[in-house]
């Protein structure tokens, strides 16, 4: 699989609507204007009611800053929160028809695949383009944009304390050591470098990422197993558990692995795929998961 298909993959049921929340005489004031990293600005006239979110990230964002009930369809990916109102839409293949046709007043989009965001502008429809974050900064940056564009800064604002504060405090009881990491995302060897959004959550205790001296292409390489080998990591991560059924287990009874420090320390780490690929407010999650296996690990 190309590592760009596999990295957007990892990034990303009928229907449901919601009831519009009550309006309040403090409530927030628009039209406002938001403007995405890298983008251009977006007009949003009045508070959407209507959001369609074709990525699952910002699927979560919105119902932890308090705009579920104004989300009235996701894409088919989006499996987090259970609430979400999950449709047949596809994030990788998304329909300007299709997705007009849910009379959105706001869309959200993590990729401009088929031209969706200028079909969507065409018709009149605000879109957002929030890219995959590419660092921890810009996860809290596009929390507080949503937080804008949806009428909830202030629970925007608060979350993204909330996360700073949670992770800050788990890197500083999470004892120093010098140990590498490798972290999977497909059985056959894709990765992350220490450049990318995952690797940079690692980069905070610390860890020595084996792609980064490994070499390959781009920030999500593909190593064989011979250079996992040699590189003998002293943690090992597997993204991969629910979609492709990999465990400690499974990865001992590989041609060669089962010599390495991970596999006969136990230090084989299962994750939650989508916790570990998404730059949601469950990134702390992914932090605890870390510290605790950097804890366990002489």
């Amino acid at each position: 699989m190309p590592a760009l298909v596999l990295a957007a993959a990892l990034a990303l049921a009928g229907c449901a609507t919601h009831s519009e929340p009550p309006a309040t005489a403090s409530g927030p004031s628009f039209p406002v204007t938001v403007t995405p990293s890298g983008g251009k600005p977006v007009s949003i006239a009045a508070q959407p009611q209507h959001i369609v979110s074709l990525s699952p990230a910002s699927t979560e964002d919105l119902f932890a800053i308090g705009a579920g009930p104004q989300v009235t369809a996701v894409d088919k990916l989006s499996d987090y929160p259970s609430s979400a109102p999950r449709s047949d839409i596809d994030a990788f293949k998304p329909n300007v028809e299709a997705i007009a046709a849910k009379k959105p007043d706001l869309v959200i989009v993590y990729d401009d695949t088929n031209n969706v965001v200028a079909g969507l502008t065409q018709l009149k429809i605000p879109v957002l383009l929030l890219k995959a974050a590419s660092s921890l900064d810009d996860a809290y940056g596009q929390i507080s944009l949503l937080g804008k564009a949806t009428g909830h800064q202030s629970e925007a604002d608060r979350l993204v304390g909330d996360m700073k504060a949670q992770i800050t405090d788990v890197v500083a009881k999470t004892p120093r050591k010098s140990l590498s990491y490798f972290h999977e995302l497909s059985a056959d060897g894709y990765t992350v470098t220490s450049k990318t959004f995952v690797g940079q959550v690692y980069g905070l205790f610390g860890l020595h990422n084996i792609a980064d001296a490994a070499g390959g292409a781009g920030d999500y390489p593909q190593l064989s197993a011979e250079k996992v080998i040699a590189a003998n990591p002293n943690l090992i991560f597997l993204a991969d558990t629910v979609c492709c059924q990999q465990n400690a287990s499974a990865v001992a009874a590989r041609p060669g692995w089962g010599s390495l420090h991970a596999v006969q320390a136990g230090n084989v780490v299962a994750l939650d795929d989508s916790i570990a690929s998404r730059w949601g407010p469950r990134v702390v999650d992914f932090a605890r998961a870390v510290a605790a296996a950097v804890q366990k690990a002489g």
